[in-house]
Order: structure tokens, then sequence, then C-alpha cells
């Protein structure tokens, strides 16, 4: 080895020295991401297995995003059981947990429900959220008071029901000018309800029931408030009697025993001397009256019963041998008229080998054997008279001649006539429906020509549109656009020789969003109704939306429930004796019983009579659910039921309702 100079050898040692130096400790941001992982696995290792022990401040630190902050703020007090698994990673993708939606990397969807959170909702925690637009914490074990929300001026949903919150109602949910949808049931709130409520007058959503709220029921005055409950509380005094209050059933207030008032159909300021009922006689002891019957005084009960028994009991069975009687010679004329006739003139299959005319030219009705053979015995004219109608600002794309000579093929019979699809040599496909003119003979030429001129200018993406339609010697058809897929009733049932399954969640909310968009606008855009809603008039179109048909046509007859057995379910009770009573609340009963159709898969004619509490678990029961979606599915479900209320005064509109259906849509996170 070379021989070095005396500073040489003191520099290399200098250098072997810092070599061996042990490295720094960590970073403080690695030492604070290991705690935090800590924390989230193991919070009873840092003190947060009681709600009252201080947390660490680790989560007040600068290098979080703000709203990281605030989920651990919250989970550190409200999830003393650890059930929230909220890990972060080097980039901090808070997104991502349990529960959180974001959007552009804000926390704006928030949904713990049912997730066994034990603890409180302590202040400054989600509250800092301020792009928050749904809160759910439903069905947990929370308790405590509710915190000071004003910092959630965005919120539109907030479900805090099924806890153990308790306090008086929170005064900053007045705040919430954008809240559409609050549930504060099932807890232990107690004092006065604010008469400040009206404030909130987007709210189409309230439940405060199963309470010990107390005093009077404010004046609310909300037109968009179609869910509403205050039962199970300690209120009292008279309701006030408003628009908005007035729609709501006795359950909305009951087991509040000493509210009183129209609403609720009792009298207020009764006075207990003056206006008490009048006392039930009591019976007599046994033996006393024993011993007047002895006497000849009291004749004996049994004697009189048996011989009023005897009566009644012949009265019934003479009743019952003369209806048999009267049904036994009807039919016996019907089939001796049957008989009589050469054949039958019920619609049976169409193999789409015949032209329009041909239909035109048969009786309403007839299939291809029945049209040649009518056409030898009572040859009539090609139907080439008459105008065809074209709709406000449709193009003429073809003549009545060119229809005439389309192939038809048969697609159905409704209520008011057959319906065809009829392909022109140019390729065009349309539906045309020959309406029945022994039911709409009611209805003039000139009327029927005007109210088809009404009809003609609807245009909404969810209505198939009129783009035609004609009228000449006693006939009358009207040309829509052919929908490809067929009808909400056949996906909805499937084929008869297999047992269909409910549509799944999503595919129901969309349906019922588009329906509810369709009937909407037919009640805003115009003076009409629909009127013959069911899931065959539900079509659905090129993209799979759902697009309304046979709408606005039923007011041109007057249809009885035997004429179409399979729709009297969907007809509001004050519709079902004449089709010419229906009225857009009417429309909104047809909604509710289509939406129950829609979500548990059995045609109306197989619904229960049930009352609205019970609805939620049959539908529940036919979709075999396991708990999926199972918001969703009873906020779906109250809007049938309130949307079915037999009273049409206490329906909700089509707006409202369309606005219920669009903020469950937002809820659950649906684009």
């Amino acid at each position: 080895m070379p021989h070095q100079p005396p500073r040489q050898m003191e520099n290399n040692a200098r250098r072997r020295r810092r070599r061996t130096v042990p490295s720094p400790p960590p970073t403080p941001l690695f030492l604070f991401l290991f705690l935090m992982q800590a924390y989230c696995y193991f919070p009873a290792a840092i003190g947060a297995d009681d709600a009252a022990t201080p947390s660490v401040p680790l989560v007040s630190s600068s290098l979080l995003p703000s709203d990281a902050v605030s989920l651990l703020s919250f989970k550190s007090k409200a999830d003393l059981n650890g059930r929230l698994l909220y890990t972060l990673n080097e980039r901090f993708d808070y997104c991502g947990w349990q529960g959180v939606k974001c959007a552009q990397g804000r926390v704006v969807r928030l949904v713990l429900q049912g997730f066994g959170l034990r603890g409180i909702f302590a202040a400054d925690t989600l509250t800092r959220l301020d792009q928050l637009r749904v809160l759910s914490l439903k069905n947990n074990s929370l308790s405590g008071a509710i915190p000071d929300l004003a910092g959630l001026p965005n919120l539109k949903t907030l479900f805090l029901d099924h806890n153990h919150f308790f306090g008086t109602f929170p005064p900053s949910i007045l705040f919430l000018h954008r809240l559409l949808i609050l549930d504060l049931s099932d807890n232990n709130f107690t004092g006065s309800l604010p008469d400040g409520l009206t404030v909130l007058d987007r709210l189409n959503y309230l439940r405060l029931d199963s309470n010990r709220f107390n005093g009077s029921v404010p004046a609310l005055n909300q037109s968009e408030l179609g869910v509403f409950n205050v039962s199970n509380n300690n209120l009292k005094g008279p309701i006030p009697v408003t628009p908005t209050l007035s729609k709501f059933t006795i359950s909305s207030f009951s087991l509040n025993p000493n509210l009183c008032g129209e609403v609720v159909d009792k009298p207020c300021g009764a006075s207990p001397f003056f206006n008490s009922p009048p006392a039930t006689p009591v019976s007599p002891p046994r033996p006393l009256l024993q011993e007047a019957q002895s006497q000849g005084i009291l004749p004996p009960p049994t004697q009189h019963r048996h011989k009023k028994t005897g009566v009644i009991l012949g009265f019934v069975v003479g009743t019952l041998v003369l209806i048999a009687a009267i049904v036994s010679l009807f039919t016996l004329i019907r089939r001796r008229k049957e008989e009589m006739e050469p054949k039958s003139t019920k619609l049976t299959s169409d193999t789409g080998n015949h032209n329009m005319e041909d239909v035109m030219c048969s009786p309403q009705g007839g299939n291809n054997e029945e049209v040649k053979e009518n056409k030898m015995q009572a040859p009539q004219p090609p139907l080439k008279s008459g105008n065809l109608m074209f709709s406000s600002g449709e193009a003429e794309l073809y003549s009545l001649e060119q229809l005439m000579r389309a192939s038809a093929e048969l697609l159905g019979r409704g209520t008011l006539g057959t319906t065809y699809k009829a392909v022109m040599a140019s390729q065009l496909i349309v539906s045309v429906k020959r309406l029945d003119a022994g039911k709409t003979s009611i209805t003039g030429a000139e009327a029927f020509l005007q109210h088809m001129e009404a009809v003609g200018v609807l245009r909404h993406p969810n209505l198939v549109p009129v783009r035609a339609y004609f009228q000449a010697k006693q006939e009358r058809l009207i040309i829509y656009d052919y929908q490809p897929n067929g009808s909400l009733f056949n996906l909805i049932h499937g084929s008869r020789s297999t047992r269909a399954k409910p549509l799944h969640w999503t595919s129901c909310l969309k349906i019922a969003e588009d329906v509810a968009q369709g009937l909407a606008y037919i009640h805003q855009a115009s003076k009409l109704i629909h009127g013959n809603l069911k899931s065959s008039n539900v079509l659905l179109a090129t993209d799979f939306e759902a697009c309304l048909t046979d709408y606005c046509i039923i007011t041109l007859a007057d249809v009885s429930p035997s004429d179409d057995p399979d729709s009297a379910r969907y007809k509001a009770p004050e519709a079902r004796k004449s089709t010419r009573r229906a009225t857009s609340a009417s429309d909104v009963y047809s909604y509710g019983i289509l939406l129950l159709e829609l979500l548990s898969g059995k045609h109306p004619s197989q619904h229960p009579f049930l009352s609205p509490p019970d609805m939620p678990e049959w539908v529940r029961a036919m979709r075999e659910d396991d708990g999926e979606e199972d918001t969703w599915l009873g906020m779906l479900v109250e809007v049938a039921s309130i949307c079915s209320l037999t009273s049409p005064e206490q329906r909700p509109t089509m707006r409202q309702v369309l606005k219920m259906i669009q903020d469950i849509k937002e809820y659950n996170g649906c684009e």
C-alpha cells in the first residue's frame, strides 16, 4: 500500500465514519400515514373505544384533503365498533371508501345506512362537507344531538331515521333551503315542531313519525310535498286546514290522540259533559234474565233467532235458485244465437299475408279466412275516399293508397280496437290502430278530427308520436311510429310458460321515470289525459326507453269494465263506471298500480288489497329480496302507495310524482 500523507489519512477516516452513521428517523409524513393505518384498523389502540375519549388529533393534519379529514373525524366518534375500514394510501384515495361518492374530488354522497355504527354524530365532522348532496345514516345506533348542519348548503337528501338521536328538532335544518327529502323518524326527538318548516319550500318527502314531538302541527303549505307523516308523537290541537295537509290521510296523523280537526275527522273543543256519547245500557245479570224469560216477560232468544235464521236462509236459497235459472236461460239463448251465426267474429291470429285494404274491407276483428268469405258475401269498395290527415308539422311521406297497399301484420287487440304493423313498398314501417266503430261512435266526425288535431301536436321523447289519422265511412285509423322492442307487459311478464323474474332495480327506476315524464308532459302541455295507462300501452323504443301509446284516445269512447277486464284494476275508483269520468288524478292512480306491477313482477289482477304499510313487505316477498337496495325499493313503494290512494284529492300531481322519482334516482347516484 503506498504511503498516504497524514491529511489524506484523516480525510479517509472521516469518510468511513460517515458511512457507518445510522439513517435519520422516518419523515413525519410516513410516520403519519403509518399511524393513520393503525388507527383505521385498530381504533381501540389509540383511544377511540369511547365517544367521550378524546382522539389523537391526527386527522387535523394539513397533509390530508379536507374531505378526508372530515370523514376520519366522523369515524373516530361514530364508529366505535370499527365497522368502517377507511384506509389511506399514498394517493389519499378516500373517494373509494365505503358509502362515499365523489365528483371532481369532492364528497357529494355519503350513504352509511345499516352499518351498525355506534357513537355520536360529532360537530365539525361531516358538517364540513360543503359539497354534500346526499347523507344517509339510517338504521344504525347513533345517539346524541344532531350538530349544526348549516355548513351543508347543497344538501338535498337527509336520512337520519331509525337511530337513537335525541334533543329538539335541529334548527339548523331550516337553513338547508335545497332540501327535498328529510327523514327523522324512529328516534327520540322531543319539543315542538318549528313553524319555520314552511321555509323549506322544495320539500317533497317529510317523515317525523315515531318520536316524542309535542305541540301543534305547523301549517305546511309546500305544494310539492307528496310524502308526509307525523304519526306516533305527542302532538295536539287542531290540524291546520291547508291544501297541502288536507290531501293526506288520517294515517299520516295517527297515534296522536290529542290532535283534532277536519283533516282527522275529529271535532275540537268537545265538552265531555254535553258531547259525550250516550252510555251503553248494561245487560241485566244472567239469573234475572233467565227469570224474566221463565215468567213469559221476555221470549227465549233462541226461538226468535231460529225463526229469523230460517227466514234468512230460505230467502238466500230462493235468490240463488232464481239467479241460477236466469244464468241458464241467458246461456241457452247465447248458444242458440251462436249456432245461427255462420262464424264467430273473434279476432284470432294473422299471418301477415294480406294488405291493409283486405283488413279494412273485413268486419272489425275478422281474420284472414273471414276476410275472404265476407268479401264474397258483402263486397265493399276499397277504402280510398276521405283524406289521410297528417299531424301538424309532419311531412306527407305516403298517401292513403300506399298505406292501403302495405302488408299488414296483427300486433294485438286492445280496449278500443286492433293494431297492425304496416310495411309499405318503400319499407317504411308504421303501426296502424283501427278503432272500433261501435265504441267510438258516440264521438261525432268533427269532434274526432278536432280531438286528433290536439293530440297530434304532442311531442315528447317518452310518447309514441301520432303521425297521421283518417276518418271515413265509419272507419277511423290512427298511425303511430312502429316500436320494435315490444311492450312493457311482455318485458315484465315474459313468456306465459315461464315464471318471469322482476326487473332489476335500475331498470325499474329508469322505466318509472320515463313513464312519469310522458304523463307529466301530457298533463302540463295540454288539458288532455292518457286515460288508459297500463303495461301493454307502454312500448319500448329503439334504445329501450319507455314510451306511452294510446294516450288521450279513451275519451273518444265510453268503455265499461266488462269490455276490458284486464284493465279494470288499473282504473281509479272514480273512473271505473265510465271512462269519460277519468281525470289527471285517475292517471296518477293508474301510474301507482303500474309502478307496483313493475316492482313486484305481478299483474294488477294478482295484487292483494293491502294497506300502504304492508305494501313494502309484499313487494320484497315477490322480488325474493335479499336486502339489495332496500331503501330505493321502500321509497318507490311509498310513491306507488300515495299515487293509488282512494281519494283523488289526496293523490299528488304527476309533476310531483316525477320530482319524487328524480330525487330517488339522485339519492341512489343514478346518472
